[in-house]
Order: C-alpha cells, then sequence, then structure tokens
C-alpha cells in the first residue's frame, strides 16, 4: 500500500498512475493531506477495478461514510477503534486498523477486521510480530507499516507480515513523478523478491 501523504488533487491521478505502471496495487490517502476526498475521488474514478484505494488516518464513523461516498474502499486507521471497524464492515469496505498489542489486535478482531495494521511497526520491529503471530488468527492478514522500506521487507516478510504499508519511501509532498516512479520501482522489486 502506497501511502501518500500531503498530495494534492490536481497531482494525485498522475503520481498513481506511475505507481501503477511500476506494480504497486493499492494507494491510501491520508485524511491529513489537502483535499483528501476530492484526491481519493479521483484516484478512485481512474483506477476503479484496478487497484484497491483507500484512505488512511481515518478515526471516526463519519469520515468512513465520507470516504466511501467518494469510492474509497480501504479504511485504514492507526489505532483500533470498534466504531471505525463496525462502520466500515457494515458498509462492506475493508478496514485495516492500526495496532501494537495482543489486546488491541483481538479487539480489531472482534470488532470485524481481517487486516491489522502494526504501526509504527520499526517501534516494535519484526520479532514483536513473530511473537504475535504465534497467537493471532492464520486469516489476520498483518501490515507492517511505519519505518519499513525495500531494506527491512524480507525481515518483516520472515516475521509474518504479508503486507506493507510505504509512505516516505514510495512518496513524499511535492516530489516530482518520475520520483515516485523511481522510488517504487525499488519497492516493487524487492516485494517480489519475497515470493
Amino acid at each position: 500500500m502506497a501511502i501518500v501523504r500531503g498530495i494534492r488533487p490536481d497531482e494525485a491521478v498522475d503520481h498513481v498512475q506511475a505507481l501503477y505502471e511500476t506494480g504497486v496495487r493499492g494507494v491510501e490517502v491520508p485524511l491529513n493531506s489537502p483535499e483528501p476526498l476530492e484526491s481519493i475521488r479521483r484516484i478512485a474514478e481512474a483506477f476503479v477495478g484496478r487497484m484497491a484505494i483507500g484512505a488512511g488516518t481515518v478515526l471516526d464513523a463519519a469520515a468512513v461514510d465520507a470516504v466511501a461516498a467518494v469510492g474509497g474502499r480501504i479504511i485504514v486507521a492507526p489505532n483500533t477503534s470498534p466504531e471505525v471497524i463496525v462502520r466500515a464492515v457494515a458498509l462492506g469496505l475493508d478496514p485495516a486498523p492500526g495496532f501494537a498489542t495482543a489486546t488491541e489486535a483481538f479487539a480489531a478482531l472482534d470488532a470485524g477486521a481481517r487486516h491489522l495494521k502494526l504501526f509504527p511497526a520499526v517501534t516494535y520491529g519484526p520479532a514483536h510480530l513473530k511473537q504475535l503471530k504465534a497467537v493471532l488468527p492464520d486469516e489476520a492478514v498483518v501490515w507492517a507499516v511505519g519505518g519499513v522500506g525495500p531494506d527491512s521487507m524480507a525481515d518483516w516478510w520472515a516475521a509474518g507480515a504479508r503486507a506493507f504499508g510505504l509512505g516516505g519511501e514510495l512518496y513524499r509532498a511535492g516530489q516530482p513523478v518520475a520520483d515516485t516512479a523511481a522510488k517504487a520501482a525499488r519497492v516493487v522489486e524487492a516485494a517480489r523478491a519475497l515470493r
């Protein structure tokens, strides 16, 4: 999942096109970006059926509704909020709540999540995830997000992560589209090597 924090609506489709062309198949526009719902709307319209599109930093049910209204399908949060998870599931969306502990992970699963975002992953490390995976159900897909890059993806994969969210490693506000493409190529190469 490419996290394009700070992207503007007028540049969103061009950057996501660069991500798509290199092999990235998911994009998250954090809601603390400029006009995030407009960016999500434009990306969703341009890439319907081709990419998983959603929002990050989703903190309440009203935000879930707003994201759904513009075509977002993935609801990513930095925390475990049963309210957000339940609303996303009710709308047929895919929540990916943030967690750090077993308590948070199981609260998210009990609320209906099947994707769990270990955040910030770099704070806890792959060894933390490996221990959690021993108790999490097999159907729980853990994302490593926060401080993860192409050089550490293999360690996270070995620990049990099966998805990644990368922000600054792929996109920084104001960077040229060519930089997005070059960064994405490196990340996709690292991801393909995991299989």
